[in-house]
């Protein structure tokens, strides 16, 4: 006899998986963890399955695991789908949400994602700028939500991380021992003069190399090992590596990450979406 998944239970599971804990997917489901664990338990009882490897601070999906992740996630987001399209209680509109080119990546897809299955109605109007331009943007009233990379945020802002910049090259170069230092970055990436004064204090002769408002031109400098560059360790694209100099460069300063929020910016849609940004990266860094 076929048996029906509990969605309430099914959701809990999936929430656990996305946002990799207990602690996390019961404040984003608005549950007690004991609340969300026991769900985890009877789900795992009646599948007969081991779904999580549970050890140390967070969770691991099994082979199991991954498998219902899977179907989970098609299963909600129907049933989202239909209850928002067919009860009429939908909410529609758009958002004008403004980040810095630097930090799409890794966190900014996931969020859209999720939103996406929540407010199907709702679209995102994603602008990927530089933090000049989008505080101009929210200051004339054309962005809803923007983040930035700052040392000091305004105080209108909340600080929801702080990370810090390192250098980067291609993978396995050699660029970063040459003298002057060749350097590849944006015209307008406020990290260009953080850089260039930690080499002028540390006395490295350097040379602005490519100058481009391209982030994908950047790419390209540092997979052909033609020169270096600087961003937050936590935003480190996929043609990016890490340079293991050794105190042959000098260490780069911190940027706080601000989330700014136009008064006029209201209703569930805007809130969820807000929620979601701090979740992401509540745990990347320490918050000033």
């Amino acid at each position: 006899m076929l048996r029906n998944l509990d969605l309430t239970t099914l959701r809990s599971f999936v929430t656990v998986a996305e946002t990799g804990g207990v602690t996390r997917a019961a404040q984003q489901l608005n549950l007690t963890q004991s609340a969300v664990s026991m769900q985890l338990k009877r789900l795992e009882e009646s599948r007969g399955l081991a779904l999580l490897c549970r050890s140390g601070r967070g969770v691991r999906l099994t082979n199991h695991g991954e498998q219902l992740v899977s179907y989970g996630r098609r299963m909600l987001a129907l049933n989202d789908e239909v209850l928002t399209r067919m009860t009429g209680a939908g909410f529609e509109g758009e958002i004008r949400l403004g980040v810095p080119c630097d930090i799409v990546y890794p966190h900014i897809p996931n969020i859209l994602r999720r939103f996406d299955r929540e407010f199907p109605r709702v679209k995102i109007h994603l602008i990927s700028s530089y933090t000049k331009a989008l505080k101009e943007m929210m200051a004339t009233g054309d962005a809803d939500l923007i983040l930035t990379t700052e040392s000091v945020p305004d105080p209108e802002a909340v600080v929801i991380a702080e990370q810090r910049l390192v250098w980067v090259g291609g993978e396995n170069g050699t660029a970063w021992r040459g003298r002057p230092l060749r350097l590849a970055f944006e015209d307008e990436c406020v990290f260009r003069p953080w850089a260039i004064k930690a080499l002028d204090d540390a006395g490295i002769p350097w040379e602005m190399a490519v100058i481009t408002s391209s982030t994908r031109t950047v790419e390209v400098s540092l997979t052909a090992d033609m020169a270096v560059h600087a961003i937050l360790e936590g935003a480190i694209g996929v043609n990016m590596f890490p340079i293991q100099h050794g105190g042959q460069l000098p260490e780069l300063p911190t940027s706080r990450i601000g989330l700014y929020r136009s008064l006029a910016a209201v209703g569930a849609p805007m809130d969820a979406l807000d929620a979601m940004i701090r979740m992401a990266y509540r745990d990347i860094a320490a918050v000033a």
